[in-house]
């Protein structure tokens, strides 16, 4: 997996020639004059009402900002008080509108990797482009729905000790759902949701007729709450507003993963899961708890016992085996078949590479071995917990399956796996991972890229059993917690290796 992320691919040849016609070319077409003023040599407060153009009743938003933020923070903020999703690009113009020779463009990172004409957004301040009372600024999210934002500047007020970076004081109606199509299909969803208003049947058949089955209640609008919009703001304060990615002080594999991520928004979101982690805190792990969870492991490491065991012409683990690890560690309820073939018995197949892996077993002259680092650890369980919590993700070669795993921890280390393939698949797709044809990762494919990671998870029992007829569970269990935040406090600055986190 290799490229580019789905906010680049999702109609961009479509979306950007659309938007370069409308600002006269394509990229290189001459610059107009800048339109940026000086810097405020102190900071205030701006007042500002955010419109979405199009919208009758008007959709609005009325914010306070420092006027020290900077224009890629002015659009994480505009994000979260509508409810976008930031899957899509985004730029900001300075002149008559947002389209027009006149209008100097602020651009987001793919905009300026691709060489248009413009002024990178993360290097000018607020106070360059609004001054005064009346001024406007013009934001617009998504080229194809083309949804345009007014943001324009109602007061410049002193701050105080209690001033936030960013705070919603107001606003009106929802937010639209993300590729709705546009401002004239949400009026039609408005419309359509509302069964008291006169034009109600009317929207439903015109809806039918643009999306076919596709219901109403599938085009997600974000309800408007002051609440739940500030609380996102305050949390997207507390991980820090500097647009550089903040990762110097996270060990080599993590700071790599932060500062992979490709916009500030999802940057800050996986700062705030890894302080949501607890990585500062210490990891403790009694004894028969670290014995329950070790328990597949130390049983297929006394089974190999000294003398080793004979594997097939194949290389695989005889029947026999692969018979008594299904019995004895419970993994025949988890896997249809008879159990007794290691390559169709995937707990047990997955059990024994995985023991590889991590440097415990190694096959030699047709043999399946203890490791010296095996035989160490074989009667000592809570050694055999740390060195498994060391050696996380499982090793592979594949950069994206080592970041998917490194993200499952992290969500299971915060506690936080709600839609968990669906989220790595965002961090992954903000890394700009995409899958070999082009097409945007889903979250099966982040699944797959995590699958190893997971699988010892559910092994070592770091989640809660399965419910009837699912093969698996997301929720995690408080031991498995503790396991994923010892995986991730183990890794070291240098990012090669690993060391003791006790």
């Amino acid at each position: 997996m290799a490229g580019r992320s789905p906010a680049e691919l999702q109609g961009l040849l479509h979306d950007l020639l659309a938007a370069r016609s409308l600002a006269g070319g394509m990229p290189g077409h001459p610059a107009p004059p800048s339109r940026r003023g000086p810097r405020r040599s102190e900071v205030v407060t701006y007042r500002v009402r955010v419109d979405l153009q199009g919208t009758k009743p008007p959709l609005w938003r009325r914010i306070e900002l420092a006027s020290d933020l900077f224009l890629d923070q002015v659009h994480d903020v505009i994000q979260i008080a509508f409810g976008w999703t930031d899957s899509h690009l985004h730029g900001f113009g300075s002149g008559p509108g947002f389209y027009g020779a006149q209008t100097e463009r602020y651009l987001c990172p793919f905009d300026v990797a691709e060489g248009e004409t413009g002024v990178p957004e993360g290097e000018v301040r607020l106070d360059e482009v609004l001054t005064d009372p009346a001024d406007k600024l013009y934001y617009t999210y998504d080229y194809g729905d083309d949804w345009q934002h007014v943001i324009a500047l109602e007061a410049v007020l002193p701050r105080t000790a209690t001033s936030r970076r960013a705070a919603c004081t107001a606003g009106r109606r929802p937010g639209p759902a993300e590729d709705c199509g546009g401002v004239h299909a949400h009026e039609l969803i408005e419309v359509a949701a509302d069964p008291g208003n006169p034009d109600h049947a009317d929207a439903v058949l015109d809806l039918a007729a643009m999306y076919g089955d596709v219901g109403i209640s599938s085009m997600a609008r974000t309800a408007f709450s002051l609440d739940a919009i500030n609380g996102a703001l305050l949390a997207w304060d507390a991980v820090g507003t500097d647009a550089a990615p903040a990762s110097s002080g996270l060990p080599g594999p993590l700071g790599e993963l932060v500062s992979d991520m490709r916009t500030a928004s999802e940057r800050r979101l996986l700062l705030s899961l890894i302080d949501a982690a607890g990585l500062d805190q210490p990891v403790l792990v009694d004894a028969a708890t670290a014995e329950r969870m070790v328990r597949p492991y130390s049983w297929l490491l006394d089974r190999v016992g000294s003398d080793g065991i004979r594997l097939t012409q194949a290389g695989y683990l005889p029947p026999v085996h692969v018979a008594a690890a299904s019995a004895e560690l419970g993994l025949a309820d988890e896997w249809i078949g008879t159990g007794n073939r290691e390559h169709q018995t995937v707990p047990v197949l997955v059990l024994r590479e995985t023991a590889q892996r991590f440097g415990l077993l190694r096959k030699h002259s047709g043999m399946l071995l203890l490791t010296a680092c095996g035989r160490a650890v074989r009667a000592d369980p809570a050694a055999l917990w740390w060195h498994l919590a060391e050696r996380m993700p499982p090793g592979s070669r594949d950069r994206c399956e080592q970041q998917a795993g490194l993200l499952l921890l992290i969500l299971v280390a915060a506690d936080a796996t709600d839609d968990l393939s669906v989220t790595i698949a965002r961090f992954l797709t903000a890394s700009a991972w995409m899958l070999a044809d082009g097409r945007p990762l889903t979250g099966g494919a982040a699944a797959r890229a995590a699958w190893d990671t997971k699988a010892v998870l559910q092994r070592i029992g770091a989640f809660a059993p399965a419910r009837p007829g699912c093969y698996d569970s997301d929720e995690p269990t408080k031991a498995g917690v503790t396991f994923a935040r010892a995986a991730l406090r183990a890794w070291p600055a240098s990012g090669g290796g690993r060391a003791s986190a006790r």
